[in-house]
């Protein structure tokens, strides 16, 4: 059993944790489901994913053109 700091947050017991795989730095979803909470380990982004679209429409062909 855990308890509800004054900010929130609560620890993870480790035989919850371990099994689970969830690390330092994991992101957890919580939802609540039928008058239980229940949380899901959200899974890795590919190192790159937050720069997806960063260029917008950037095309490589009109790039290497222009170097050229």
């Amino acid at each position: 059993m855990t308890t509800v700091t004054q900010k929130s947050q609560v620890t993870i017991p480790k035989d919850i944790r371990d099994p689970a795989g969830i690390r330092p730095g994991d992101e957890i979803e919580f939802e609540l489901e039928d008058n239980h909470v229940v949380l899901y380990k959200k899974g890795k982004k590919l190192p790159f994913e937050k720069w997806r679209g960063y260029l917008g429409r950037f095309r490589t062909d009109k790039a290497l053109e222009e170097l050229r």
